[in-house]
C-alpha cells in the first residue's frame, strides 16, 4: 500500500445554524483499501460524505487528493477528480437500458446522415466491458430492455459499473446492502473486493457491522459530530465499534 493517501480529511467543521454537524474531522483513504465509516443515526456521516462529494463545503478544515489540495464547487466537480458517490437510491434512470444508464447525461454520439446521433452500439458494447470488468452476469436480452426489470444486486452492480468506467478512483458507498436479500448483498461484497483488488479505495458507509468486517481494512467511528475513534479490522471486534458509536455509558444496554 502506497504511503500517500489518495483522499485526506484535515480537520473538517461544519455548522447548520446552531447545531454542530462535524468538529475538526481527520481521516485518510489509501488506494486499493476499504475504509469503513461507522456511527449511529446523526453521528455526521452522511455530512461528511456529502463535503467529500462537493455537495456541501467544509467551513474549517481541508481536504487533499493525491496529495494535492482539493477544492469542488459541485458534485460534478468531485466527479471530474475521480470521486464518485453511489447513494442508496443509486440514481439510475429505471426507464433506460445499462448503457443508457452508465452513459447517463454524457452519452457518445456518432454522425448519421449528417446528423448527431447518440451511439446506441457503442453503448451495449461498453455496458457488457464494464459487466465483465466486475464479473456480473446479465443476459443481453436483460442488458438491452429498462434496468427496473433488474434485481437490486444487478441494479447495484450498474451504479458501481457507471462510476469504474468513468475512472472512480475513490467511491463512496452509502448503505449499499440496505435494500438487497442475502444473496445479493454477498454479491455486492465480491464486488467491493474485485474493486479493491483494482486498485479503488472504497469508502463504506454502513450500519451492518457484520458487512464492514466482511470488507473493510479499517473503521472509522463518529460520534455527534466528532470521531469516537478509528481501528484496524483486524485489532477489533463489533462490540468495541459499538461502544464507540454510542458511547461506554449505553453500551450496556445497546451489546
Amino acid at each position: 500500500m502506497t504511503l500517500v493517501p489518495i483522499l485526506e480529511v484535515r480537520d473538517i467543521s461544519i455548522r447548520f445554524g446552531g447545531v454542530q454537524a462535524l468538529k475538526n474531522i481527520s481521516l485518510a483513504l489509501f488506494p486499493g483499501e476499504v475504509l469503513a465509516l461507522a456511527g449511529d443515526n446523526g453521528a455526521g456521516k452522511s455530512t461528511l460524505i456529502k463535503i467529500i462529494s462537493g455537495v456541501y463545503r467544509a467551513q474549517e478544515g481541508e481536504l487533499f487528493f493525491d496529495g494535492k489540495p482539493l477544492s469542488m464547487q459541485d458534485p460534478q466537480d468531485a466527479r471530474s477528480k475521480g470521486i464518485e458517490t453511489i447513494y442508496q437510491d443509486l440514481a439510475l434512470a429505471d426507464n433506460l437500458d445499462v448503457g443508457g444508464n452508465i452513459f447517463l447525461g454524457r452519452e457518445p454520439m456518432r454522425r448519421k446522415l449528417g446528423l448527431p446521433v447518440i451511439d446506441r452500439e457503442r453503448m451495449r458494447k461498453v455496458a457488457r466491458e464494464v459487466l465483465d470488468r466486475l464479473d456480473i452476469v446479465i443476459p443481453d436480452r436483460k442488458l438491452a430492455g429498462p434496468v427496473q426489470m433488474l434485481s437490486g444486486g444487478q441494479r447495484q452492480a450498474i451504479a458501481i459499473g457507471r462510476a469504474i468506467y468513468w475512472n472512480a478512483r475513490v467511491l463512496i458507498m452509502d448503505e449499499p446492502t440496505a435494500a438487497l436479500g442475502v444473496p445479493e448483498q454477498r454479491k455486492v461484497m465480491e464486488l467491493i473486493q474485485t474493486l479493491k483488488a483494482q486498485g479503488v479505495a472504497v469508502l463504506l458507509i454502513s450500519h451492518n457491522l457484520h458487512d464492514i468486517f466482511a470488507v473493510a481494512d479499517r473503521i472509522f467511528v463518529l460520534r455527534r459530530g466528532e470521531a469516537a475513534g478509528e481501528r484496524l479490522t483486524r485489532d477489533t471486534h463489533g462490540e468495541e465499534i459499538v461502544r464507540l458509536m454510542v458511547g461506554s455509558e449505553y453500551a450496556a444496554q445497546t451489546v
